[in-house]
């Protein structure tokens, strides 16, 4: 995808300028639009995500990420959020967070049998023998995240869910110190991988798709300390 910067600029507030409205913030963002589509619906998501309702302190800490060269697999990202303050990254998730629109049908499932049994068992149940938790246990049992910062895992295609775990195995994508999800990444065979999003991707998104509530509603802490998460 070709990307014109001169089409398409995040403006950069003053530090004198008040919280803006829903329709200004909207043109405000018309390059994150441009990529991520009207009401960061995406325009391809096996490739750019939906970002629209996800976690406010999960969006601020991606958008961290990318400007401070944690995540290095977007040069385009990591441009256009360079100028911008911590103060103008939050205005900006709180932006996408906020938005409720209606997710697309899940993929359908190709995998054997075998394998989506496989992503199943993983990512509710975890594998207890290799001290791997379930993706349930941080993600939520619905599997919707957890705020204020644990994102979603439904929603999301097979080619996007592999893509960004072999980003974290590859050292390409990184979170703040501790890393728990590049420390899980790296502890998934390409077996496991496979499985894993095989079986979220062809799992609805429920009715509610709101994230819980809090990490003490998972009735348990995680299993990790994770950067950038409050416990």
């Amino acid at each position: 995808m070709v990307f014109t910067f001169a089409a398409a600029v995040l403006t950069t507030p003053s530090s004198a300028e008040p919280v803006l409205s829903h329709e200004a913030m909207t043109e405000r963002l018309q390059a994150c639009i441009s990529c991520h589509g009207k009401e960061g619906r995406t325009i391809n998501q096996e490739y750019l995500p939906r970002i629209a309702g996800k976690p406010a302190g999960y969006l601020f800490n991606q958008l961290m990420n990318f400007r401070d060269g944690r995540r290095k697999n977007n040069a385009v990202m990591t441009h256009l959020l360079q100028p911008l303050s911590d103060a103008y990254l939050r205005e900006i998730a709180a932006y996408f967070s906020e938005l409720e629109i209606p997710y697309p049908s899940p993929d359908v499932a190709k995998a054997s049998t075998e394998t989506l049994k496989l992503g199943e068992s993983l990512v509710l149940r975890g594998d207890p023998a290799r001290k791997l938790p379930a993706c349930a246990a941080c993600h939520g049992s619905p599997l919707t995240g957890v705020a204020p910062a644990i994102p979603g895992l439904l929603g999301l295609p097979t080619a996007y869910l592999s893509a960004q775990l072999g980003a974290w195995r590859a050292g390409q994508r990184h979170a703040q110190s501790p890393d728990c999800m590049g420390e899980m990444a790296k502890a998934l065979s390409p077996q496991d991988v496979g499985a894993v999003t095989a079986w979220l991707s062809s799992q609805p998104v429920p009715s509610n798709s709101k994230p819980t509530a809090s990490i003490a509603a998972l009735g348990a802490p995680l299993p990790l300390r994770c950067g950038g998460v409050p416990q």
